[in-house]
């Protein structure tokens, strides 16, 4: 599992370790990492062309110390100074004596972008806010057309660290080097896709047990999926009650049903005026028509997925005491206090568009501040809330680490895909996994399922859904 931890514990962290180490290990630690990185990517680096863009303050301490290293090796490293009067001493000091030449922003010094191998960003730290400031935004719109590679220190320039927010100019990275643990904004959009590639170097650091983030590796989510066992039978293996679609959109009730039988659950009911066309793609589904209430025994429940306006099957859903998956429509016909209230957990899984309804706010405020907008949305409903996106996030109202996965593929921005994962999720609820787990691994496998699917082309929904079991042998291989 990776993990990633708020700048307030990185320091206290970074403080502790540097009471007992000599004066300046610890950068020297991390410029370490910094230059060996900085080397393999060069390959050759004798006569390599590298340029440092340093701000001031420990990021650019550690670019200067990495530079002084790769001189030593024949690099022809030029560091350009941001703020002069208040670079760091020590690594300028080390530069110089490797043979690195210093400027300060000018026509050379654009020159010497344009003409790098390699640029590397140590303009600003963790702990800056907001964009770039014109002078830098400058030398980093210059580092990105110039065709170098461009290496951020710790955190590409101009991203927030603790929430990934991107409020102006950002420096885009092709690597990130990031020192100790990773950061939440290595993982959430929009800064994650500034970035690029991120090595982490470890340096030692004393870290507590819970982070701000966890993201979800194949062994994390195979130790979570259900498997039989020799007594083994349909109601043992947990039951999930589907209540979708409509008229208007049958094909949701099909695709969460598909979604649903390929979570490892042993049985699918579902209740609603698709069961028509569920029985003729499914037959394995047991359909009922006496509403949600009355369909008999289910482990969870997903409701939603292209309900149009029927708001009292999912009032009827949500008085159950079993385990609720809300999607789609389902999110915006469901009361918020019936949420509040239910005694049993509750997954919520709106897009971007949704929990910016269900917030009050612009669909784009959700999507540049997407942990704060999980958060937030988690707490108000006390539910467990999957966010769905780029990098999905899943949030518990009682707080603890979020969830982040990455594992998707641009081209589940299709109709239906949503459904499968909600299908999905619910099986693995009425399997008896928490709504945490079952969000999270859902998405984990949904991600894979579509990047099999897809292969590097258009793929669709029911695509989707017909490659949970590659994703699932994967994930247990």
């Amino acid at each position: 599992m990776r993990t990633a931890y708020s700048v307030e514990t990185v320091r206290t962290a970074e403080r502790s370790l540097m009471a007992r180490l000599p004066e300046g290990a610890l950068m020297q630690r991390a410029a370490a990492g910094l230059a060996a990185a900085c080397a393999d990517l060069l390959g050759r680096v004798y006569g390599s062309r590298v340029v440092l863009l340093v701000g001031s303050g420990d990021n650019g301490g550690d670019a200067l110390y990495a530079g002084a290293r790769l001189a030593r090796r024949g690099a022809g490293v030029t560091a350009v100074l941001l703020s002069p009067e208040r670079a760091h001493q020590g690594g300028l000091a080390a530069l110089r004596r490797a043979g690195g030449s210093v400027t300060e922003p000018s026509q050379a010094a654009e020159e010497l972008i344009r003409r790098a191998d390699l640029v590397v960003d140590g303009i600003v730290g963790i702990g800056g806010k907001g964009g770039l400031r014109p002078d830098a935004a400058a030398l980093a719109t210059l580092a990105e057309r110039s065709g170098a590679t461009v290496v951020a220190v710790d955190l590409p320039s101009g991203v927030e660290a603790d929430g990934g927010e991107v409020r102006g100019e950002a420096v885009r990275a092709d690597l990130t080097v990031t020192f100790g643990t990773h950061k939440p904004a290595l993982l959430i959009d929009p800064a994650r896709e500034y970035a690029g590639s991120v090595r982490l170097v470890d340096i030692g650091l004393d870290l507590p047990q819970e982070a701000e983030l966890e993201a979800l590796q194949h062994a994390d989510v195979a130790a979570l999926l259900p498997l039989p066992q020799a007594e083994s039978d349909k109601y043992r293996r947990g039951v999930v009650g589907i209540a979708a679609g409509s008229a208007r959109y049958p094909g949701a009730a099909v695709l969460a049903v598909a979604g649903a039988l390929r979570g490892g659950a042993g049985a699918v009911r579902y209740v609603g005026p698709a069961g028509s066309a569920v029985i003729a793609r499914f037959p394995e589904t047991l359909v009922s028509d006496r509403g949600p209430a009355k369909a008999g025994r289910v482990q969870a429940w997903v409701v939603g997925p292209g309900a149009g306006d029927d708001a009292a099957t999912v009032a009827e859903v949500l008085e159950a005491d079993v385990p609720v998956l809300v999607d789609a429509d389902g999110l915006r016909l469901a009361d918020r206090d019936a949420v509040r209230g239910r005694g049993a957990p509750t997954l919520m899984t709106p897009h971007a568009g949704e929990a910016a309804a269900l917030l009050g706010v612009s669909r784009e405020e959700v999507e540049g501040a997407r942990l704060t907008a999980v958060r937030e949305l988690a707490a108000r409903y006390r539910a467990t809330v999957l966010l769905k996106g780029s990098t999905t996030l899943v949030a518990n109202p009682e707080g603890g680490p979020v969830r982040v996965n990455a594992t998707g593929t641009p081209w589940l921005a299709t109709a239906g895909s949503g459904d499968v994962l909600s299908g999905l999720s619910g099986s693995l609820l009425a399997a008896g996994l928490t709504a945490r787990d079952a969000g999270s691994a859902a998405a984990y496998l949904h991600g894979l399922a579509g990047r099999y699917a897809a292969d590097g082309a258009p793929a669709g929904a029911h695509d989707v859904a017909n490659a949970i079991p590659e994703a699932w042998r994967d994930v247990r291989s």
